[in-house]
């Protein structure tokens, strides 16, 4: 089983908590070590095998990640790797643990892009397969190996081709231990005329996915902010903005830089963070701007977590004109363990759009809804952004729960924000979007 450049590029994990992982990893390989695969139960189907069921589902899904050299802890590269650790592999595909994706398949807005989700049919298999004692089949079934992507490239460019423009941080070192630090540097675009932005990726270098915690960016003019520009967090993919809207690129702008450094035992020096941008023909305007903005939850600016106890944060913001919600993705650190978007609409209804009850630190993904899926709000409606927090010993990514935590920029710390990108409509463009969706259901019943 091939897969395609865009699958495949979709797929790459660029996490940069690389000793935090490490350290989770290698206690789970030395437990994974000491387990021996289960025998075949009774009710488990005789006829799954590695090599014609179970390879390629492993390609499509762990892979990338799991392969020697790469970020995962162990490789399942082959019929004796995957044996060794089939149990746990099951267990963590079945809890939704891997892959690496916290989004609720039973509750809100289903229908998205760049879903890394394992499909229930493929849990399915891998769980009969474990309980039928892990059957390697005939060796001529192996799928052929995938060609992975250079992890240097950027993983939008199997689908866009190269960045029309490429910014980059100047340099910075960053040692392999102390303190968080904060890199803000102002570099020159190069962009000579206003351009609406296509997609957007932002890449750490490949040594730096082990210290950027987090690389944000947003253009100046003058001297003066011009709008946000990009977002990248912990195994972050990028942006793709949605045809018929547009997120601009001021000319004869500047990049701002806010890259949080995190020295963790890795010593670089003259890193730097790149942010690729490709942009719609000259001629394309886009009808309605589009924005990406930090969304606070109401003590997202101040807040206590006592020790071992819990944390419920709320925000509500409301819109002066109609919007669509096109992405959602939920920010913290290591004591936040879910979050919601809810729309309250103005008639009192509240509608779930998204959940993220498993969340981690260790993955922010952009949730990214499907065009004809992402949320409409009228003016007067709210959107309703909640995340919980617990700073007990329940909690497996918390480092210390007999610690206090409070609000503020080190991974320490604790944040209470999402980030959103929002379509600012009007009502034509509004009524314009619910008529297109209402055909095309129309279009899907099938006829009587």
């Amino acid at each position: 089983m091939q897969l395609s450049n865009d699958r495949l590029a979709s797929r790459i994990f660029t996490t940069g908590l690389l000793a935090l992982l490490a350290t989770l990893g290698a206690g789970q390989e030395r437990a994974l070590v000491a387990q021996q695969t289960a025998g075949p139960s009774a009710d488990a189907s005789p006829d799954l095998t590695f090599t014609r069921d179970i390879a390629p589902i492993l390609q499509e899904n762990c892979q990338v990640c799991h392969q020697p050299g790469a970020i995962g802890p162990m490789s399942l590269m082959t019929y004796q790797d995957v044996r060794r650790y089939a149990r746990r592999i099951s267990r963590m595909v079945e809890a939704r643990d891997m892959p690496p994706y916290q989004y609720d398949t039973d509750v809100g807005i289903q229908h998205l892009k760049e879903d890394w989700r394992m499909k229930d049919e493929d849990i399915a298999t891998i769980t009969a397969w474990v309980a039928a004692g892990t059957p390697e089949g005939d060796p001529a079934d192996m799928p052929p190996p995938v060609e992975w992507p250079d992890p240097a490239k950027f993983r939008l460019a199997d689908r866009f081709g190269p960045p029309d423009v490429i910014v980059k941080s100047d340099p910075y070192d960053v040692p392999s231990v102390g303190q968080d630090r904060w890199w803000r540097p102002v570099v020159p675009t190069g962009i000579t005329g206003d351009r609406c932005i296509m997609a957007i990726e932002t890449k750490p270098s490949v040594e730096g996915r082990a210290v950027a915690h987090h690389a944000n960016s947003s253009f100046k003019v003058g001297g003066e902010t011009a709008g946000r520009l990009s977002e990248y967090a912990l195994g972050k993919v990028g942006e793709i903005v949605p045809e018929g809207a547009c997120r601009r690129a001021p000319a004869n702008s500047e990049v701002e830089f806010d890259i949080h450094y995190w020295p963790n035992g890795v010593d670089l020096e003259d890193d730097q963070v790149e942010v690729g941008i490709w942009f719609h023909p000259e001629e394309y305007e886009g009808t309605y701007d589009q924005t990406l903005t930090l969304y606070f939850l109401n003590g997202g600016r101040g807040y206590d977590i006592p020790p071992h106890g819990t944390l419920m944060t709320q925000g509500f913001h409301s819109f002066d004109t109609p919007v669509r919600i096109d992405s959602f993705q939920p920010h913290g650190h290591t004591r936040l363990v879910a979050m919601s978007l809810q729309i309250l609409r103005k008639d009192g209804r509240r509608e779930t759009a998204s959940m993220i009850s498993n969340w981690s630190a260790l993955w922010h993904h952009s949730h990214i809804y499907d065009d004809d899926a992402a949320p409409l709000l009228e003016v007067g409606d709210q959107l309703i952004i909640t995340g919980w927090y617990d700073n007990t010993e329940n909690n497996r990514y918390n480092p210390d729960p007999d610690q206090w935590v409070g609000i503020g920029d080190r991974t320490a710390d604790e944040m209470s924000h999402a980030w959103l990108a929002v379509t600012h409509l009007d009502e034509d463009g509004l009524e314009k979007i619910k008529a297109e969706r209402e055909g095309k259901l129309i279009s899907q019943q099938p006829d009587r």
